[in-house]
C-alpha cells in the first residue's frame, strides 16, 4: 500500500509589497495595481500599517472582487495575504 501525505497547501506568496507609511487610498492604490500585473491565482503578500490601512484596504479588495486569503499581525504592522481571481469586478 502506497502512502502519499497530504501536503497542505500553502499560501505562499508570489510577490510582495511593502506599504508601511503609505497613507490611505494610495495604499490600496498601489496594492491594485500590483494585482493587475499578476497572473490569475497568484498571491500578492502586502504589509500594511495598523490602524486606518489594515481596516481600509481589505474591504477595498474585497469590494473590487479580490480574495484575502489571510491577514497576520505581526505587532508593529501586519501582512496581507490577496489572491488575484480568474475575473475582476
Amino acid at each position: 500500500m502506497d502512502y502519499q501525505p497530504q501536503i497542505q497547501q500553502q499560501k505562499i506568496p508570489d510577490a510582495q509589497i511593502d506599504l508601511r507609511g503609505t497613507p490611505c487610498p494610495i495604499n490600496f492604490v498601489k496594492t491594485k495595481l500590483h494585482l493587475e500585473k499578476m497572473m490569475p491565482g497568484e498571491i500578492l503578500e502586502v504589509w500594511l500599517d495598523p490602524g486606518e490601512p489594515i481596516e481600509q484596504v481589505p474591504d477595498s479588495l474585497i469590494i473590487e472582487g479580490y480574495q484575502i486569503e489571510e491577514i497576520s499581525d505581526r505587532s508593529e504592522y501586519f501582512i496581507l495575504k490577496v489572491r488575484r481571481p480568474e475575473t475582476v469586478v
